[in-house]
């Protein structure tokens, strides 16, 4: 028996409506802007997201050598190299993606959250 089910996933950032557009071009989906500090990613497939207003955001190290990562977003892309390319031109960062050996590499978004593109 479960206790509950996922509702939505949300991201602390100093400008949601910026890192809702981001995702919006990573994952497709609308952006609605519910209020002037909570945004929403509506109509992506999977976990829908959100995005709350955190004036104060310090990101998250990586690797967790610093302090914890807290979480992280696995995107699951059929062609890595492709998929690396999109967001970097979108304003990611490259946290650990130098082994190309690999299945899945680590990059920060623009507020500095960490994510994997996983390999399908």
């Amino acid at each position: 028996m479960t206790i509950a089910t996922l509702g939505t996933v949300v991201l602390d950032c100093p400008d949601p409506l910026a890192l809702a557009g981001f995702y919006a071009q990573v994952l497709g989906g609308e952006v609605r802007e519910d209020s002037d500090d909570w945004v929403t990613l509506t109509g992506a497939p999977g976990a829908p997201l959100a995005f709350q207003a955190a004036p104060g955001l310090v990101p998250p190290a990586w690797p967790a050598s610093e302090g914890s990562q807290q979480f992280h977003l696995d995107l699951r892309v059929p062609d890595l190299d492709v998929a690396e390319k999109g967001l970097l031109a979108l304003g990611a960062v490259p946290l650990d993606a130098t082994d190309r050996n690999r299945s899945f590499r680590v990059y920060a978004d623009p507020a500095g959250h960490p994510f994997c593109l996983c390999a399908e």
